[in-house]
């Protein structure tokens, strides 16, 4: 079975640097096949990319893990987010809030990196 196109399906971005957050975040997936890749790019413009956590003990989705690392690094807010492969829950788009951003966009990809959603998160 191939693949249809989508007609529904959200045009991909045009800047340069939202098409690089989803081409970190797809090969975050593809690096790890941990079921999601996701990178955030921060207001200064730095980008933090990985994968799920699945530990016996620790378990956190692939935008926690960038949120995580972004606050950790020091980012004081968030431009955009992609996320490549599972679609990001009420958890994850609530962590990605938790950081100042104006018109965040987080950008949705199946696992090859088509783009299947725009959500916008507004502070």
């Amino acid at each position: 079975m191939t693949d249809q196109p989508n007609p529904s399906a959200v045009q991909a971005p045009e800047d340069p640097e939202d098409l690089k957050i989803i081409t970190l975040a797809r090969s975050s997936l593809a690096r790890t096949q941990s079921g999601q890749g996701a990178c955030l790019r921060d207001t200064d413009g730095r980008t933090y990319a990985g994968a799920k956590v699945d530990l016996d003990h620790l378990k956190l989705s692939a935008v926690q893990v960038v949120v995580a690392m972004a606050v950790s690094s020091g980012a004081v807010g968030v431009e955009a987010v992609a996320v490549a492969g599972r679609t990001p829950d009420e958890d994850d788009l609530a962590a990605i809030a938790d950081l100042p951003g104006k018109q965040v966009a987080v950008w949705v990809t199946n696992p090859s990196g088509a783009v299947q959603d725009r959500i916008a998160i507004d502070d």
